[in-house]
């Protein structure tokens, strides 16, 4: 399968391309090429919210995985970062999903954040069937807003929509001897979910509800805040799960 990968220099993308690489034609996006660069990925450098830029990249690819890591990041301190990235997730995701559209791409696959339920005490059980009290923080914010440009564009067009709501991005081996943190995610074991839903296809469906789908994705801890059985059952085990971590 052809695949396109945004924010191509990202940990997160980067353990994408490392677990798709070996059997996927690859081209990955980013304003900073990644290191190393797949051997058998083609890298286009550019804005996703550009629209030659993303109309280039999404043709002739067949999914769309769009980490949402917006490009050209300001500094923390700029006055104009919070509208700069609100306007990435939401015009720039609208750019980058109608370019896909219009190429005939059938499976986009987005990268939330359970962030979007942190504000929930942590003796609730979150799963998918929760509603997302996203709090203020412009990370959180923009993730949830992408999310849900994505989901528009399956109920407006036949195409499948996935959103991975991940953890926290952590390799388990640079926390060992931390507090847990429930919301804790391998990078390489949110790659395995993004490998594992891009199978999905409900493109021909009439049903909207059926072309767009939710999954939450973390470690499997003891008592966990946030429920994974949904993506367990079409075949996610993650590997890392902070063992080292358990202090009980």
């Amino acid at each position: 399968m052809h695949i396109l990968i945004t924010g191509a220099s990202t940990p997160l993308a980067q353990a994408i391309a490392a677990a798709l690489s070996s059997d996927h034609q690859l081209r990955l996006l980013d304003t900073t090429p990644p290191d190393p660069l797949p051997s058998n990925a083609e890298f286009i450098q550019g804005n996703y919210a550009d629209p030659p830029t993303a109309w280039q990249a999404v043709r002739h690819t067949e999914a769309l995985i769009h980490t949402a890591y917006p490009s050209y990041p300001l500094p923390d301190t700029s006055p104009q970062r919070e509208e700069y990235l609100l306007d990435q997730a939401t015009h720039g995701t609208h750019v980058l999903c109608q370019a896909a559209v219009d190429a005939g791409v059938k499976r986009i696959l987005y990268a939330s954040t359970l962030e979007i339920f942190s504000s929930y005490p942590d003796t609730v059980y979150i799963s998918e069937l929760y509603k997302p009290q996203p709090p203020p923080e412009i990370h959180q914010m923009t993730r949830y807003l992408g999310e849900l440009t994505c989901r528009e564009f399956a109920r407006d067009h036949m195409i499948t929509a996935t959103a991975l709501r991940l953890g926290k991005l952590v390799r388990e081996e640079d926390v060992a001897g931390q507090p847990p943190d429930p919301m804790w995610l391998d990078p390489r074991d949110a790659a395995q979910a993004f490998r594992l839903v891009l199978d999905r296809d409900q493109s021909n469906d009439p049903q909207w509800k059926s072309r767009w789908a939710l999954y939450h994705i973390c470690a499997a801890i003891d008592n966990p805040k946030y429920l994974i059985g949904q993506a367990t059952r079409i075949g996610y085990q993650p590997q890392h799960n902070f063992q080292r971590n358990n202090t009980s």
